[in-house]
């Protein structure tokens, strides 16, 4: 048995910072944010499903939410701002990232290649997961510039508009769900939050 260094470079998630151009009132790290986008991307298939009549895999959209930042253990975070700054930028980035998930694939035993290269590399994976993917990483980066603003920093408000126009813009009912069911409660103090019946 061949020792792997996959899962060492995996947990390393946690020492990758983003929101690296702004002054943050707390950090959060690729991990955390990860775990955050696959409840949310998770939760949104299960809204899908039980009110408006879809039929697709809540687990699948959950884990490949978990792997959707995974090639940034190599690459770092790149920010927004500077990633879709021309499409020329932003090419050349998807090109880095397909070869960082080939790095990490290489490093997989080879029995387990072909059930997670597609994940590492974010192959065949059909657009409806995607789609949900997507508006979670949004949902999740709005939650980070919302709890920002309520921790008194000023830095995040422009990104949080700009995330709230680009949530509010999707035709998908159970982001509006999602957004009008949960995410009021987010700015609640726990005090407050053990008020609330429901």
């Amino acid at each position: 048995m061949k020792m792997s260094t996959y899962f060492a470079y995996l947990t390393r998630l946690r020492w990758i910072k983003r929101w690296g151009l702004m002054r943050n009132a707390y950090s959060e790290n690729v991990m955390e944010h990860s775990w955050e986008v696959s409840v949310i991307a998770h939760t949104l298939a299960l809204i899908k499903n039980q009110y408006f009549k879809g039929h697709i895999d809540a687990n699948a959209v959950a884990v490949a939410a978990l792997y959707h930042d995974v090639t940034e253990v190599i690459t770092g975070d790149m920010p927004t701002p500077i990633k879709y700054h021309s499409p020329d930028i932003l090419q050349s980035y998807k090109a880095i990232e397909k070869l960082a998930g080939l790095k990490l694939t290489a490093l997989l035993p080879t029995e387990l290649t072909a059930q997670l290269q597609p994940l590492l590399c974010h192959e065949g994976i059909s657009i409806e997961v995607q789609e949900l993917v997507g508006v979670a990483d949004k949902i999740s980066a709005y939650l980070k510039c919302f709890a920002e603003a309520d921790a008194g920093s000023k830095e995040f408000q422009t990104a949080a508009d700009e995330l709230l126009v680009k949530i509010s813009a999707s035709e998908l009912p159970e982001v509006d769900y999602f957004m009008k069911v949960f995410i009021p409660a987010c700015g609640l103090t726990l005090d407050n939050l053990m008020k609330v019946r429901g």
